[in-house]
């Protein structure tokens, strides 16, 4: 088999391809025939050496595949051979063969293609995660999504839309006629733009019901104030961190250091009626047929029309590190996926 290795911490030049032997499932895993992998920021991270997940270096990252499956281990149906699915992985997702236990694995709807298919788990997840699940969105409410044309942003937008929500988003300006186009109500540039300043105006003062947000830093104590009465902050991410290509200790700290860690004490939430959360999708993994009933609902609502995952890019294992460069210096609008 095929893999690309982070074969040390720095630039997407550090990605390598090797080969290695195929893998045998174990008692209760599936393996699969990988057709496309997601790449996802946590990678990114993993790679600069600023995720705290990530296993010792070298190591093969991914989390997310879509192909078929082509041998059970003992303990598992074999009427799963020859299936078309989706799985999560637990790292090692940027590989042409993995073996994954039965939990992780769902099939795939008729006409979800392997490049689509590998743009649900890990965004989709965790925006109905966000939104459904611990964001508890209502129809009439509004969303304030950031990132709103990365992967978790789209997602987010179409789930919040299906409950009858309104949706706000921020985004460099060449991606709003696309968001709107999505349904996204008002797009603010955050290059330019006081989102702070803007939700409020949108919302005469009173603020937003749901606020989604993975940059970090300041932007966290903002988002806070953003919320109206009864608001509820999801932080899911910590992008704020990451600039340039390598790891940049001063920029992580300087981020960290403005993390309102003094601001979500329990007296203050009580006095102004909002709530905070925090969403993490890769430690779910003693959840897992939780998670499991969750990505199945999400394959009812591909069924329906509601989940529709929109494929930035594509990019071959060999050229895994110009996927890793487009999605650091946030060219994409939705998911960059490899295929090998």
């Amino acid at each position: 088999m095929r893999q690309v290795w982070i074969t040390r911490s720095g630039a997407p030049e550090v990605l390598q391809v090797r080969e290695a032997t195929d893998p045998t499932p174990q008692a209760g895993q599936l393996r699969i025939r990988v057709e496309a992998a997601g790449v996802n920021f946590a990678d990114v991270m993993g790679r600069m050496g600023v995720y705290p997940d990530l296993p010792p270096l070298p190591v093969v990252p991914g989390y997310e595949v879509a192909g078929r499956v082509d041998a059970v281990g003992a303990g598992v149906d074999e009427a799963w051979i020859g299936k078309d699915v989706l799985s999560l992985t637990r790292f090692g997702g940027y590989s042409d063969v993995v073996c994954v236990p039965a939990a992780q694995i769902v099939e795939r709807p008729e006409g979800l293609s392997a490049t689509d298919a590998a743009a649900i788990p890990v965004n989709y997840l965790t925006a109905f995660q966000l939104v459904v699940v611990m964001g508890g969105l209502r129809r009439g409410e509004t969303m304030l999504v950031h990132s709103a044309g990365g992967g978790v942003g789209i997602a987010a937008t179409q789930l919040a839309l299906n409950l009858g929500a309104r949706v706000f988003g921020t985004a460099s300006s060449g991606k709003h006629a696309f968001l709107k186009s999505q349904g996204v109500a008002e797009c603010i540039d955050y290059r330019t733009e006081d989102f702070e300043k803007r939700i409020a105006e949108l919302t005469g003062g009173r603020g937003v019901e749901l606020v989604l947000d993975a940059v970090g830093g300041d932007s966290f104590k903002k988002s806070f104030r953003a919320l109206s009465a009864t608001g509820r902050l999801g932080m899911f991410g910590f992008s704020a961190a990451v600039t340039g290509e390598k790891r940049n200790l001063f920029q992580y700290v300087k981020g960290a250091l403005q993390m309102p860690w003094f601001d979500f004490n329990a007296v203050k939430l009580m006095d102004v009626n909002k709530g905070v959360f925090g969403v993490n999708v890769g430690h779910l993994w003693g959840e897992q047929e939780r998670v499991r009933g969750w990505l199945r609902e999400l394959m009812k609502l591909y069924s329906e029309g509601v989940v529709r995952p929109h494929v930035d890019s594509v990019f071959s294992f060999a050229d895994a590190s110009n996927a890793h460069q487009h999605l650091q210096d946030r060219k994409n609008t939705g998911k960059v996926i490899l295929v090998p």
